[in-house]
């Protein structure tokens, strides 16, 4: 049935194509007036597809304070480090800002990382970045802000496109689609692919035998149509599948993630305004782990997670009624419900493994809000709403087995549920029209993934126990900026900021017994630390976020600059914590983007980012040094149509520290990366 919803919205365009009047924009609702009191970064469609990797993860952090767990990207992080965080609330691989594509939650149903590679930034047209939580109107999960995706619409895409590009150690990049009007309506159907041979992760001096270039090959499809059902009302299709195939440079270290996710949505923009979206989504993922000794001379299995199998399903409704002038009022209702497990093969002797291991459950959150705004005048706006969400965490279980033996552990987790009240408020003064100061308050929570509630795991000598016990995060927040445009082609903006993630969920160093066994894991070897996942009593972060834009004549300048002081407050089991910073989350991050235009198609621009120094652990014993790095782009035209591209990652090779093991093993980023392309689009 998923694959008739394409061509009967294209025969339903066909029959309509007879009222051309009739034009669809494929887009939500207009967004909501009160937002002007909320700090927002817009990153539109010539920043998203011209950055010199081509990753969308890579263009996000044009919004000050974005960040992935890790410093490496998704051509050589392992997908599970791939959470998407703001305003320094990180030391947790998992999501905790909300991620969506045309409303669709795009954060992974079992582990709550995010699969980049499955976005392809020629397929969207505009990304929203709103930082700090309570953002109730999408549902939970916006602890630290939220990240709206749309998709590209009839106005982005040409009726045709296709490129390719070749770079460094025999990399491809390559997309191709194709969009059509078809009367008032739309459809577009496109492909990406990439692979390379990869780089080498562990830096020069510290490699031994077993260490090679980590490969990767991906690709992704997507098809979607907007059809008119009325004058004011249309219909959104959608599909998309994708494949992910990563190793991180040594044997036993290969991952694999499918994906598949359709919905449909029905946007009203009358006098009664309204959204009606429902999703599913299919998630595979399996991955291999290593047991590397000190010398790097040889490697030996230890972990096969061989089966993640997940699905999210769930539907969003808005409705906004008609009222007096200069007022707005947005109801609905949200619910997302998200099932999976791992299957794994673990303790292996002589190549084989002794153990296996399921765990997994089930999470379910369904909530209904209300958010409102009043324009008052020309000069002062006023914005408040309020949800409350009901959760629950059901068939909980952990199984370890010994291969064609008996059972060692066989528990099955209590059902738990609770209700979660959040809301926000908001105030905009606009003392002239070049001048406008802003506040908000805020509350945010998020469930803890099925991943942190019942799997164990090791990463390298490093192993972390689940805890079924966990609690939901919440949040509590401030900030208050001012945006400047003095005139029109300057913009500015400063934000100070003051957050409280309590409960925050963390892996926390645990002691081992006499026989140097971990709670919940087993043996853990002398080189390795050991950890369980808790709850800590607070994560603190204060900070500061400056950006501007700068356009002159065909001269475009974009900064931004994060300052973000994170510090853990802690008692009890995690008091060793107290006063440290969380793991992964560096003070300063800026970044900086100078393009120049001379004509349509043509293209230069060199970027900037900085990223300063942050603890790989949660007792900050080890540190990832600052790194400085700079991309470049150069596009021409041949002729109308015909573009020659060329790109430059890391253009001064910096190293740029992703990882640091507890044998003092260093990771690394992207090194330096050049591509030559040719683009064609009519």
């Amino acid at each position: 049935m998923r694959f008739l919803i394409l061509p009967a919205l294209l025969a339903s365009t066909s029959v309509l194509a007879q009222e051309p009047e009739i034009v669809v924009t494929g887009m939500s609702l207009p967004q909501a007036a009160g937002d002007i009191a909320y700090d927002v970064v817009t990153i539109g469609r010539d920043r998203l597809t011209g950055s010199a990797s081509g990753r969308i993860e890579d263009v996000l952090r044009d919004a000050a304070g974005f960040q992935q767990f890790r410093r490496s990207d998704s051509r050589s992080a392992h997908p599970t480090s791939q959470g998407a965080t703001l305003r320094g609330l990180g030391g947790n691989a998992s999501s905790r800002a909300l991620v969506l594509l045309d409303g669709v939650p795009q954060i992974d149903p079992f582990g709550g990382w995010v699969n980049f590679p499955a976005l392809d930034p020629v397929r969207i047209g505009l990304a929203r970045v709103t930082r700090g939580g309570g953002t109730g109107a999408f549902g939970p999960g916006a602890l630290a802000g939220t990240v709206e995706l749309s998709s590209a619409g009839p106005a982005d895409l040409p009726a045709y496109w296709a490129g390719a590009a070749f770079g460094s150690r025999d990399s491809v990049d390559a997309d191709a689609g194709v969009s059509a009007r078809l009367g008032g309506g739309f459809a577009s159907l496109s492909g990406a692919y990439a692979r390379g041979d990869g780089f080498t992760p562990t830096i020069a001096g510290q490699r031994g035998a077993i260490d090679r270039p980590a490969r990767y090959k991906q690709y992704s499809a997507a098809a979607r149509a907007v059809a008119p059902l009325a004058p004011d009302i249309e219909l959104q299709a959608a599909a998309s599948a994708f494949h992910d195939a990563r190793d991180r440079g040594t044997d036993f270290t290969t991952n694999v993630s499918d994906g598949f996710d359709a919905s449909l949505r029905l946007v009203g923009r009358g006098r009664w305004g309204f959204e009606a979206l429902a999703y599913f989504q299919d998630r595979r993922f399996a991955s291999d782990f290593a047991s590397i000794p000190a010398d790097r001379n040889t490697v030996t299995q230890s972990l096969d997670q061989y089966a993640v199998p997940a699905t999210g399903k769930g539907g969003r409704v808005e409705l906004r009624p008609p009222l007096a002038e200069g007022l707005e009022l947005r109801l609905g209702a949200d619910l997302r419900a998200l099932s999976g497990q791992t299957k794994e093969r673990y303790s292996f002797v002589a190549g084989s493994p002794t153990r296996r291991r399921e765990a997994g459950g089930e999470t379910l959150t369904a909530g209904a809000f209300a958010d409102g705004s009043a324009k008052l005048g020309d000069r002062l706006t006023l914005t408040g709403g309020a949800r409350v969400d009901r959760w629950r965490i059901r068939d909980g279980f952990l199984r370890e087995t010994l291969i064609g033996g008996a059972a060692i552990t066989d528990n099955d987790t209590a059902d738990r549920s609770g209700w979660r009240p959040t809301g926000r408020a908001g105030i905009a003064f606009r003392p002239t029209g070049a001048i406008t100061l802003r506040s908000a308050a805020y509350l945010g929570w998020r469930l803890p993934t099925l991943n942190e509630l019942y799997r164990p795991f090791r990463a390298g000598a490093d192993a972390t126990a689940a805890n079924a016990g966990l609690e939901p995060e919440r949040l509590k927040g401030v900030d208050a900026g001012i945006d400047l445009q003095p005139f029109a082609r300057l913009r500015l903006s400063a934000t100070v900021f003051a957050n409280r993630l309590e409960d925050g969920i963390a892996n926390v160093t645990n002691p081992r017994d006499a026989l140097g066994n971990c709670r919940g894991i087993g043996f853990v070897a002398a080189t390795g630390a050991c950890r369980i996942r808790r709850n800590l009593d607070a994560v603190r972060s204060r900070g500061v976020e400056l950006d501007g834009q700068w356009t002159y004549a065909r001269w475009d300048l974009s900064a931004s600059y994060a300052y973000a002081d994170a510090r853990v407050s802690a008692t009890g089991a995690s008091a060793a914590l107290d006063g440290l910073r969380p793991a992964q989350t560096p003070k300063h991050q800026a970044s900086a983007t100078i393009a120049w235009t001379p004509q349509p198609e043509a293209r230069a621009a060199v970027t900037l980012r900085y990223i300063g120094s942050q603890f790989e652990d949660d007792q900050n014993s080890r540190s990832l040094d600052d790194a400085l790095t700079a991309d470049a782009v150069i596009a021409m035209p041949l002729r109308r149509g015909v573009v020659v591209e060329a790109r430059a990652e890391n253009v001064f090779d910096k190293t740029v520290e992703a990882t640091v093991s507890g044998t003092g093993v260093i990771e690394r980023a992207t090194p330096r990366t050049l591509w030559l392309g040719l683009r064609v689009s009519g």
